[in-house]
C-alpha cells in the first residue's frame, strides 16, 4: 500500500477510512479538529458514503455514534480533553451497554497550549473501565484504529484512545494497509442491552465487571505493550505513548541502556510491570500527562522501591513532556537546540485586525465604564481575547457565561453581561438562557455571531442564522432582542441599545453579526 505523509490526526483519520468506518461524528476542538476535517475533506471517503458530521457539541457527537453502533457500523467520536466533560454521560454508559465498534478518540492538551486545564482523559477511561490505546508515534496511532476496532468489537466495548498536542500536530511517514469493507446492518443480539432500566444495567455493570480480566490479558498480549530489556537494571523505565520516543530521543543509537516497559495500550499490564519491578532497584514513570500510571503503580506494586516521576516532581507535575525532561530526570546532558534570534519577540494572542468581536468590545467596554461594580462574564471562543482588551472579566468553561452571570446578578451584581459566541451558544449556552428567562434573571447576554466556529478554524455554526428564532422560542421577549452589525460607524448606535437594554430589568438578548474576516476571505478567493 502508499505511503503518506501525515499528522498523527491525519493518521487516525485515514485509519478510520480504510478500516471500514462508516460515520464519525465530532466536536470541533483543538488538538483534534483536523481528524474530522480530514474525512469531511476525503473524496475517499465521500466516495464510500461515509458520514462525517460537526454536531452540536460533544454529547450529541457521542450519542450519534451509540446510535451507528446499534446499526452495527463503525462509528469514531473526536473531541479535545475537555470535551469528554461534556459527553461523561454518554461516555459512561456506552461501557455499561457494551458499545462495539465505537472508538473515542480524545485529544489531551499538556501544557494547555490552547485549552483551560491539563486534565488527563486516562482517569476517564479508567474510571469507565474500558480498554485505552495511546499511541507513540503516527505509525501507531494508524495501525492502532485497526487494533481499537477489533478490540472494540471482539470484546464488546467502546475503546478510549488518547493522543496529546504533540502526537497530534507533528508529521511523520505513515505506511497503509488495504483497506476494509465497511460492517453489513446488524442488531445487538441482546435486545436488552441498550436500556438501562435498573434491572437491565445491574446485570450489565457485572458483565462489565466480568470483562476486565480479558482487558488485562489482551494488554499483556497484543504486541503493543512491549518489555525491552536492558543491562543497566539500577533503573527500570516505565514510559507511555509519546514519551517514549522522548525517552530514545536521548540515546544516539534509539536504544535505552535501561529494561523500559512501553505501554501504550490499557489497562496496565500488571505482569510485565511486576516483572520491571522485581529486577530493577528503582522506576522512574514516563507519561505526557498527570501522573495516571505512577499512582496505580505505587497502589500496586510498591513495596518499597523507589518509584520516581510527577508525584515527587522528579519531571515537573505540570507541563508538557519533552526529550530535554527526561534527560534532566535521567541525569543526562540535554540536547542543545539551536538558540532564539534576538529578533523573534512573543506575541501574545490578539483579535484579528478588523475583527467584529473588537467593535461589540469597544461599545461594551465604554458603556461599563459607567457602571463600577457591573461586570462581564465571558466564554470559550477566540472571543475570549477581549480579557486583552479589559472587556472581560471571567473565561471558565463552555456555557458558563450565561450561568454565571444569572447567579451573579441574583446576588446584586449589576449589570450582569453575558458574551457567548454563536457556536458555543449552540454548544451550551441555550439551557443556561432558558433558566435565565425562568427565573426572570437581570441580565444582558450578547450573542457574538461571526457566522462560524472560528476559534477551531472555521467549521459551521450549529445555531447561527437561527439565533433569534432560537432566543424567542427559550421565551426571551422579542422587543429585547436587538440586533447591529458591529461597526465603527454603528458605534454610537451599539452604546444606545446597550444602555436601553441594561436599563430593563429583565432578560435581554444583543446580537452583533458581521461574518468573520478570515471565513470572508477564505470565500472572496473562492
Amino acid at each position: 500500500m502508499s505511503k503518506l505523509l501525515l499528522l498523527g490526526d491525519e493518521a487516525i483519520a485515514q485509519a478510520f477510512i480504510d478500516a471500514g468506518g462508516s460515520a464519525i461524528n465530532s466536536y470541533p476542538g483543538t488538538p483534534s479538529t483536523q481528524i474530522t476535517e480530514y474525512v469531511i475533506k476525503s473524496k475517499e471517503a465521500a466516495q464510500k458514503g461515509i458520514r462525517a458530521n460537526w454536531c452540536a457539541n460533544e454529547k450529541t457527537a457521542l450519542e450519534a455514534s451509540i446510535g451507528v453502533a446499534y446499526a452495527g457500523k463503525r462509528a469514531m467520536t473526536c473531541m479535545k480533553h475537555v470535551g469528554l466533560n461534556v459527553c461523561g454521560d454518554p461516555f459512561m454508559n456506552a461501557s455499561i451497554i457494551g458499545t462495539k465498534g465505537v472508538i473515542i478518540v480524545v485529544a489531551d492538551d499538556p501544557s494547555m497550549f490552547s485549552s483551560q486545564d491539563e486534565q488527563d482523559s486516562r482517569f476517564y477511561g479508567h474510571w469507565a473501565m474500558i480498554p485505552m490505546l495511546e499511541p507513540s508515534n503516527q505509525q501507531e496511532a494508524y495501525d492502532m484504529v485497526f487494533f481499537g476496532y477489533e478490540l472494540s468489537e471482539k470484546l464488546g466495548t467502546p475503546v478510549l484512545y488518547r493522543i496529546p498536542t504533540r502526537l497530534a500536530h507533528s508529521r511523520a511517514g505513515v505506511e497503509r494497509r488495504p483497506a476494509l469493507p465497511q460492517n453489513e446492518i446488524s442488531y445487538p443480539t441482546d435486545p436488552k442491552s441498550f436500556v438501562l432500566l435498573p434491572v437491565n444495567a445491574k446485570r450489565l455493570y457485572r458483565d462489565l465487571i466480568d470483562k476486565q480480566p480479558a482487558f488485562e490479558k489482551s494488554s499483556e498480549e497484543s504486541g503493543f505493550n512491549q518489555y525491552i530489556d536492558g543491562a543497566d537494571r539500577r533503573l527500570g523505565i516505565v514510559a507511555t505513548g509519546i514519551a517514549y520516543n522522548y525517552l530514545l530521543e536521548n540515546f544516539a543509537d534509539g536504544k535505552c541502556p535501561h529494561p523500559v516497559v512501553k505501554i501504550t495500550q490499557y489497562p496496565l499490564p500488571t505482569a510485565t510491570l511486576g516483572r520491571l519491578y522485581d529486577e530493577c532497584d528503582e522506576l522512574l514513570v514516563l507519561e505526557d500527562g498527570q501522573p495516571f500510571v505512577e499512582e496505580q503503580l505505587k497502589g500496586a506494586l510498591g513495596k518499597g522501591k523507589p518509584i520516581h516521576g510527577r508525584l515527587d516532581e522528579v519531571i515537573r507535575r505540570d507541563g508538557e513532556m519533552n526529550a530535554e525532561k527526561v534527560a534532566k530526570a535521567l541525569g543526562l546532558p540535554a540536547a542543545q537546540g539551536p538558540a532564539v534570534p534576538e529578533v523573534v519577540t512573543n506575541r501574545p494572542p490578539a483579535l484579528c485586525q478588523g475583527c467584529p468581536h473588537v467593535d461589540s468590545y469597544n461599545a461594551l467596554v465604554e458603556v461599563m465604564k459607567k457602571h463600577e461594580h457591573g461586570r462581564v462574564f465571558g466564554d470559550i471562543g477566540c472571543y475570549t481575547l477581549g480579557f486583552n482588551m479589559g472587556a472581560l472579566n471571567t473565561t471558565v468553561c463552555m456555557g458558563a457565561s450565561i450561568t454565571m452571570a444569572k447567579g451573579a446578578s441574583e446576588m446584586g451584581i449589576f449589570p450582569a453581561v453575558a458574551v457567548i459566541g454563536d457556536g458555543t451558544f449552540g454548544h451550551s449556552g441555550m439551557t443556561g438562557l432558558l433558566d435565565c428567562v425562568n427565573e426572570k434573571a437581570n441580565v444582558i447576554v450578547m450573542i457574538l455571531d461571526n457566522d462560524i466556529t472560528a476559534m477551531t478554524g472555521g467549521q459551521p455554526s450549529s445555531a447561527n442564522q437561527k439565533l433569534r428564532n432560537i432566543c424567542i422560542g427559550l421565551g426571551v421577549a422579542p422587543e429585547h432582542i436587538r440586533s447591529i452589525e458591529p461597526l465603527k460607524k454603528n458605534h454610537d448606535e451599539f452604546v444606545k441599545i446597550l444602555e436601553e437594554e441594561v436599563a430593563y430589568n429583565g432578560v435581554s438578548v444583543i446580537i452583533p453579526q458581521r461574518t468573520c474576516l478570515v471565513e470572508l476571505k477564505k470565500h472572496l478567493k473562492k
